[in-house]
């Protein structure tokens, strides 16, 4: 620590007997002492400029050799790895660009430093060098805008008809997930039906919801589209899932997707890893709360084979929610659920903010059957 303190101390010394130097010359020139138009002071700032480009590159290079330890893994979604090929492209132009310019930036000032016996050349434009430094770049632009509307085209357009589809819900501070059942058609939803219980605001009297099921956490499968089915129901949110490089904002009122195929499964990313407690997530990049950091959710990618199984083995949010149900749906729709034992009657919900089923009319539900 001591060495440390002598070093620094050597340091302000040198800079306080610099400055000392440079505030007599001022004074010099102030008094007309000094003659001299420039002196020593011009070279050494302009060899110094010099020397800072060299130097700073050089970091730079350096510096991007470790850091690539913290660069996420390759992209493990179809589309994921075109993204990342027209992102490389993008920093090589720009890499290139920002140290060519620099080049010409920093050697021109040491090549054109003030001398005495040298008298500047007035230039005071040049329409082809200006039509050059215009046109390249907006071409290059035009290129890289249309790789990039094309890729965003084709993960925002109908997913296929034999894509699994996943409902995601923001809300102030996780994620709700739902899933069609065995018929793989949604029940609709409406915002007016939301209380406690019933968080995604499923219409139980479509009878498309008495089969879907809410997870715990997301399954999907290796090798198959699957499309996320998005919305918020309070405050904008962003799903954000980095290794399949999907990213995609939830709006209230809004309903957006992203559809994409996963290509590793969370097993071979751990065995890759070396990280038996790695797990794909979501995670919610708008700041949306004072809980936004708790907005996480595991994603799971299993074989197809695995998947099936687990999707085969989900229950029926209703089969858990029966009595909540019954005391909701009107008449006619009792009949799609069986009825609860004789010995426990309907319970009566006091924690619904919502206006009961039979006001909502099914015609007013929104619909997540088409992709």
């Amino acid at each position: 620590m001591l060495g440390l303190y002598i070093s620094i101390a050597a340091v302000l010394i040198l800079a306080i007997l610099f400055l000392v130097f440079r505030i007599q010359t001022f004074i010099d020139i102030v008094r007309g002492a000094s003659t001299r138009r420039v002196g020593t002071s011009n070279k050494v700032n302009a060899f110094l400029l010099l020397a800072f480009f060299v130097v700073s590159t050089a970091l730079f290079i350096w510096y991007s050799v470790p850091a690539s330890k913290f660069f996420l893994p390759k992209a493990v979604s179809e589309h994921g790895v075109r993204t990342d090929q027209m992102f490389w492209i993008t920093m090589t132009i720009l890499i290139i660009a920002f140290i060519g310019t620099n080049i010409f930036l920093f050697s021109f000032v040491f090549k054109y430093q003030f001398k005495e016996e040298r008298k500047a050349y007035f230039y005071p434009d040049n329409h082809k060098l200006e039509i050059i430094w215009t046109v390249i770049p907006a071409i290059v632009m035009a290129i890289l805008v249309y790789f990039g509307w094309k890729e965003w085209s084709a993960i925002t357009r109908p997913a296929p008809e034999n894509a699994e589809v996943v409902e995601i819900m923001g809300k102030q501070f996780a994620w709700q997930v739902r899933y069609p059942g065995k018929d793989k058609k949604f029940g609709g939803y409406n915002y007016k039906l939301i209380d406690a219980t019933n968080e995604m605001g499923m219409n139980l009297n479509d009878p498309n919801s008495k089969d879907d099921f809410l997870p715990s956490e997301i399954h999907i499968p290796k090798g198959h589209p699957v499309l996320f089915k998005i919305r918020a129901r309070d405050v904008i949110h962003s799903v954000f899932a980095p290794h399949f490089r999907l990213k995609m904002d939830a709006v209230p009122g809004l309903p957006t997707k992203f559809w994409f195929t996963p290509t590793k499964t969370t097993q071979e990313m751990r065995d890759e890893l070396g990280n038996p407690k790695f797990n794909y997530e979501i995670a919610c990049t708008e700041v949306c709360g004072r809980g936004h950091f708790a907005m996480r959710y595991v994603i799971v990618v299993e074989e197809p084979e695995e998947y099936e199984a687990w999707y085969a083995a989900q229950k029926p949010w209703s089969e858990s929610n029966l009595e909540y149900i019954l005391s909701k749906v009107d008449e006619k729709s009792k009949g799609l659920y069986p009825a609860p034992p004789a010995s426990s009657a309907p319970k009566k919900d006091t924690t619904s903010t919502s206006a009961p089923a039979d006001t909502v009319s099914n015609n007013t539900s929104v619909s997540l059957n088409s992709h």
